[in-house]
């Protein structure tokens, strides 16, 4: 009997064997924090004895939290560029005329370098900030200097990013600032696969607080790869991130420049989606040896693959990271050669307003109240000349000359030339998935403002039912621009009178044929409604808001700015709710 028992023991400690792990409790000791995580092995608690912190080598700091982000952030395209301080230089002039310095909020998940979008108002070092008596600025000291930052709450994996000098951290952007030269070892060790599986018990909820990152452990390789490493890494992201006009940084569209370019649009597509593929695939490689380097170092050979699934590549040009899901990839390259025309629409109608320029790289019209003359100032003899008065009609049909349809046309034509138009607007089409004039007046807007976080700055004047639509651009705004708008829209309204006429004409006259007359009658019946359409926005909204002669400020930002403006704007959903959207 007592074998039997002795055997039943046995066979119970076997079975439990498989479904519980034993931990002693001096190996949760090692870990900073002692934290409960039963399943980690010998090796890496013996990693946590031996290994220096981050906190050894440098300083792991909270950034600033300005208490009111709705009165001191904007996103930087929103404010005047003079007012901007873009680098390091003109931070370290801070006390002069700057207003708005660069200002890291975390963002989403993307590596090595990049979501360097936001701007906060630190005149004077900061003292409207400092006088509301609600914000927290700890290690004012180490503002604008170079850091590794990463997202302080992440719905996945963290990455981490560098960013250069001349930048003010957030609160929900932390940062490592290093003081023994292990820059490099420790962004190239943030992004490998064993910072991840540090992480994933030292903080299994997701919150990325800089006690966190303090306790990390990190061992310098004896492969001295990480400098050559990071080097390249940042230097790819950093030209996939100024790629886009969303850069403070961005020059001018990939597709034309002199490397990429070519007559038909399709083959400047290809030969720029070829180099797209290859950075890709490049970092890729990279990131891998780089995991190798650090799983070799760590002892973790038995523990980890160096593997990268392709969209954990975070370039905003491969689409695997960008569209992510289980697309295909014929479903993928759809929608990135979709986005690549949108954009190259966008910076169009950029050139239209004259915030670009085919002639100059970069910015030009990009502060408040600028005028054609300005851009002439900066470009003598443009190849493509923006409009006079800063509003584009947005209508079904060639209306004025002006038309935003027509004036992409004419854009086409002076950067692709015109023996290839006609196949050059079919691949467009083709690729965004209709007529160019339907894109403008179904998708282009609520594009713009997804492109531009809910902070517009391109704004869509629209009747009710959008018969009437006219595009300006924000930092050209003047107080008489309304009055400028109320003008198309009187002149239009003509138009379509005129128009009403003549098909009364053609519904009453003996030679036109049956059919002609039920059309007739039946656009007499639409043209009616538009026109009493047009007259109440005239009436109860454009004329009155246009003898208010309203003023605007860019440094308030779009969303005060925008609802100035009230129904004679394209509603922006979310936009008038309060605090952050």
């Amino acid at each position: 009997m007592m074998n039997y028992e002795n055997e039943q023991t046995n066979q119970t400690e076997d079975s439990m064997e498989k479904y519980f792990f034993r931990a002693s409790e001096a190996d949760f000791k090692k870990i900073p924090g002692t934290p409960i995580a039963y399943w980690i092995n010998e090796r890496i608690t013996s990693i946590f004895s031996s290994a220096q912190s981050f906190d050894e080598i440098g300083k792991t700091r909270r950034g600033l939290q300005t208490g009111d982000s709705t009165s001191f952030v904007r996103y930087w395209h929103e404010v005047p560029l003079k007012s901007i301080a873009k680098n390091i230089t003109e931070a370290g002039t801070r006390q002069s005329k700057f207003k708005w310095f660069l200002f890291n909020s975390g963002g989403l998940f993307r590596k090595w370098y990049g979501n360097i979008d936001e701007v906060v108002n630190w005149e004077r070092n900061g003292a409207a900030i400092k006088a509301t008596g609600k914000a927290i600025i700890p290690s004012e000291h180490l503002y604008f200097k170079q850091a590794i930052t990463w997202p302080k709450v992440s719905s996945g994996r963290c990455s981490f990013r560098w960013f250069p000098d001349g930048i003010i951290p957030g609160d929900a952007g932390p940062c490592f600032y290093d003081e023994y030269g292990f820059q490099d070892v420790v962004l190239c060790f943030s992004n490998s696969k064993v910072a991840l599986t540090f992480l994933e018990f030292l903080s299994p909820t997701l919150n990325f607080e800089v006690g966190v990152m303090a306790k990390m452990p990190i061992i310098r390789p004896d492969k001295n790869t990480t400098k050559n490493t990071q080097d390249q890494l940042i230097s790819t992201h950093k030209a996939d991130w100024d790629a886009y006009e969303t850069s403070l940084d961005f020059t001018n569209l990939g597709l034309l420049k002199s490397n990429f370019f070519h007559v038909a649009l399709e083959k400047a597509y290809h030969k720029i989606r070829i180099q797209w593929r290859e950075a890709t695939l490049k970092t890729r490689h990279l990131e891998e040896e780089n995991n190798c380097v650090f799983i070799e170092a760590y002892g973790l050979q038995d523990e980890l693959t160096p593997d990268v699934p392709l969209k954990e590549i975070t370039l905003t040009c491969n689409p695997h990271y960008r569209y992510g899901g289980d697309k295909t990839e014929e479903e993928l390259e759809a929608l990135l050669l979709a986005d690549t025309m949108r954009e190259f629409i966008s910076y169009a109608v950029g050139c239209m307003f004259g915030r670009y320029s085919l002639d100059k790289p970069g910015l030009v019209l990009a502060n408040q109240g600028e005028t054609l003359a300005d851009y002439l100032a900066q470009v003598p003899n443009p190849s493509f000349t923006p409009d006079k008065d800063n509003v584009i009609p947005m209508l079904d049909g060639d209306w004025f000359a002006d038309d935003i349809t027509e004036r992409f046309r004419q854009f086409l034509r002076t950067t692709f030339g015109d023996e290839h138009y006609d196949e050059n607007l079919t691949f467009i089409e083709e690729a965004i998935g209709k007529d160019i004039r339907k894109f403008f007046l179904r998708d282009f807007y609520n594009d713009h403002v997804k492109r531009y976080k809910k902070r517009p700055i391109y704004w869509l004047f629209s009747s009710p039912k959008g018969t009437f639509n006219a595009l300006i651009y924000l930092h050209r705004y003047r107080p008489d621009t309304v009055s400028v708008v109320l003008g198309y829209l009187r002149d239009f309204r003509n138009k379509l009178d005129a128009h009403l006429q003549h098909l009364e004409q053609v519904s009453i006259s003996t030679t036109a044929s049956q059919a002609e007359k039920s059309r007739a009658l039946k656009e007499i019946a639409n043209l009616k409604k538009q026109l009493l359409e047009l007259d109440d926005y005239e009436h109860d909204t454009l004329y009155p808001l246009a003898t208010q002669q309203i003023a605007i400020d860019l440094d308030d930002g779009v969303k005060v700015n925008y609802l100035k403006f009230g129904s004679a704007l394209k509603k922006i959903a979310g936009l008038e709710a309060k605090g952050e959207d």
